[in-house]
């Protein structure tokens, strides 16, 4: 499955910027720093065109070129140049993120290094390489709309737009299947396990521990992502806010399966509690928006109660949510 491949192989991501002259690179993730030997700091503002040199075939980049000028996605091998000038073979898939009206916003552009070998085989027969496109361009469209429906201005604060997309990329790494997992049936408490292990691994506050409750239960992995998007920006909310002026908390989840198979998962800490919880999910933060917008596409509800002891999100979410949709 595509999703294994991305966990054992890391994918370079890219993101630029339609609206901009010369459609700069605004995001890269690290896989492309480890592929190409550029920092982030090195090619943010900068068109691709970097990566080509003395060997890159200018029919492949005319083809890119029409294909970006017409908004349109393409696939093609293409010899690129290394920051140290070492070739390699870059398979690359590029397709848009349109607004409501269809409008280009944004191009992602997702790589795999083929090594220093000519490729054997076509591009067009990369079917593992189009499924991952295909998710990560769904996901990020949503989490751009999100992001794009919170912005006061028709530009898009970088820095928030790359931390969901980094929160993003964390969940397809730690989307691996077990032993009778499968894309139609992923161990959500597991899954979840393996999130807020490595959310709380990034906070460096040795204080701060979390205990999670789970039964066994399986969700297609569409259901899956957005759940673990969910949690994700509750756990990621709770880290930043719930301790302020303090080193120590405790922070719990629990997911449990109700009588008619429907889910009850909630988050909960015991930290200051926030000022008005309603707010949080409506027009307040960006954050809270996110989550209510992914509650509402897996036709749930959720509830946050908060006081001077704490915080609780709860989602519950109906039997719908057990098979895909």
């Amino acid at each position: 499955m595509a999703l294994q491949i991305v966990a054992r192989a890391p994918y370079a991501l890219l993101l630029t910027d339609a609206r901009r002259e010369d459609n700069p690179i605004v995001y890269a993730n690290a896989a492309f720093e480890h592929t190409t030997g550029y920092a982030p700091a090195q090619v943010l503002g900068r068109n691709c065109r970097f990566l080509q040199g003395e060997g890159t075939d200018r029919r492949t980049v005319d083809r890119i070129r029409e294909a970006v000028t017409a908004g349109e996605e393409i696939m093609v091998d293409i010899l690129n140049y290394r920051a140290d000038g070492a070739p390699f073979w870059n398979r690359l898939m590029i397709a848009p993120l349109t607004d409501a009206e269809g409008r280009v916003q944004y191009f992602v552009g997702v790589q795999k290094s083929l090594g220093a070998s000519p490729p054997a085989g076509e591009a067009a027969a990369d079917k593992a390489l189009r499924e991952i496109q295909h998710r990560v361009k769904n996901h990020l469209a949503m989490v751009v709309s999100l992001i794009r429906m919170q912005a006061r201005r028709d530009t898009i604060d970088l820095d928030t737009l790359a931390r969901r997309v980094e929160s993003l990329q964390l969940l397809y790494e730690e989307l691996t299947y077990g032993g009778g997992e499968s894309s139609d049936a992923v161990a959500l408490g597991a899954y979840l396990h393996r999130i807020a292990g490595t959310l709380m691994q990034l906070d460096d506050r040795g204080g701060l521990r979390i205990s999670l409750e789970t039964d066994t239960v399986t969700v297609p992995m569409e259901t899956a992502v957005r759940i673990g998007l969910v949690v994700s920006e509750v756990l990621t909310n709770a880290l930043r806010h719930a301790f302020v002026g303090r080193d120590h908390g405790h922070l719990s989840a629990r997911l449990r399966e109700l009588p008619d198979r429907g889910l009850e998962l909630q988050v909960a800490d015991d930290g200051v509690g926030m000022a008005e919880a309603a707010a949080w999910t409506g027009a307040g933060g960006l954050g809270g928006r996110i989550v209510s917008q992914f509650v509402q596409s897996l036709q749930g509800k959720l509830d946050v109660e908060t006081g001077p002891e704490g915080t609780a999100v709860t989602l519950r979410l109906p039997a719908s949510v057990r098979s895909d949709y």
